[in-house]
């Protein structure tokens, strides 16, 4: 028996029926092959529902809100000038399919601008150019300043790959069975995997720093409403975006994807008034780099709760 068939989610659900509706949501990531934590939450009344809510997990480029919102509020703070350009090359930059990181030639963006690759398109590049402006240590210690120190960020995102490498020897299809056989041991060959190690955080404490930001309780309100704005840019809609789309609906988000881990969190806001912050963070128990019905299920989880959640 796997690790994820003997694992028994802890549920969580202020009445019966959001408890139902987190139970269903497991059982159907289970049959997936699928293990992780889920959390919804009205931003308003407060309901919410989930499961296995305090697990840490390994972010991948879910990180890049948190560190977002520090280079945001040192901007603020007249600390760093948004329109200052910086020059990326991309011989010296980061691993990634987009954004700077795909550049064959060395290209100059402005700070503000980096803002925005990182989190429309999930730029790895930029986002590693960012934490050459505002150092990792120095980002880690203004979340836990903010109180929130269950969202730690150790390292900029080249270094997933660099541990991946260093332990595939380059072969990603060899890292992600590793990945997967290490579910199954309880140890850690990438150590970029292991939450004592990773960029990590928990659904809760995701779901609470989404929270601080709709409701400008963190940082400054020109941050936070910044933060907001690139948020709704994402152009990624296989996950949870994919069963909020409406006319009626607006979902800002943000996923993250590296080897078998396949997140997002983000807030879905209706016309109504209903805004629900949502977190969920997975990990496949299958060697595959596509499983769109992993992302369906995330869709599905998130409309539901939404659903379920509204007012």
């Amino acid at each position: 028996m796997s690790a994820a068939q003997a694992h028994r989610p802890v549920h969580v659900g202020d009445d019966g029926a959001l408890r139902d509706v987190a139970e269903a949501i497991s059982a159907n990531w289970a049959a997936l092959g699928v293990r992780g934590s889920f959390l919804a939450r009205n931003l308003d009344t407060g309901e919410q529902l989930g499961f296995d809510v305090e697990e840490l997990m390994p972010l991948a480029s879910v990180a890049k809100v948190p560190l977002a919102l520090v280079v945001l509020d040192r901007i603020a703070a007249g600390d760093l000038d948004p329109a200052t350009p910086v020059t990326v090359d991309p011989a010296r930059s980061s691993v990634g399919p987009t954004g700077l990181a795909a550049f064959r030639h060395p290209a100059t963006v402005a700070v503000g601008d980096l803002l925005v690759l990182m989190l429309s398109v999930s730029d790895n590049a930029a986002a590693d150019t960012l934490l050459g402006l505002v150092p990792v240590a120095v980002v880690d210690a203004r979340l836990r300043a903010w109180g929130c120190g269950e969202i730690r960020l150790r390292h900029r995102m080249n270094h997933m790959y660099e541990c991946a490498a260093g332990a595939a020897g380059n072969d990603f299809s060899l890292a992600l069975e590793l990945a997967l056989r290490d579910e199954r041991t309880g140890r850690h060959t990438i150590e970029t995997l292991d939450p004592a190690y990773a960029n990590a955080g928990s659904a809760v404490a995701l779901v609470e720093l989404l929270r601080r930001v709709w409701c400008d309780e963190i940082s400054v309100p020109s941050a936070t409403a910044e933060l907001r704005r690139l948020m709704g840019l994402q152009v990624f809609t296989q996950r949870l975006a994919s069963e909020l789309r409406a006319d009626t609906l607006r979902w800002s988000g943000k996923t993250g994807t590296f080897l078998h881990l396949r997140h997002e969190i983000g807030v879905v806001e209706a016309e109504s008034g209903d805004r629900v912050a949502v977190a969920a963070l997975t990990r496949a128990d299958r060697r595959a780099g596509l499983a769109p019905d992993v992302d369906l299920a995330i869709g599905a989880a998130g409309r539901e709760a939404f659903e379920v959640l509204r007012r």
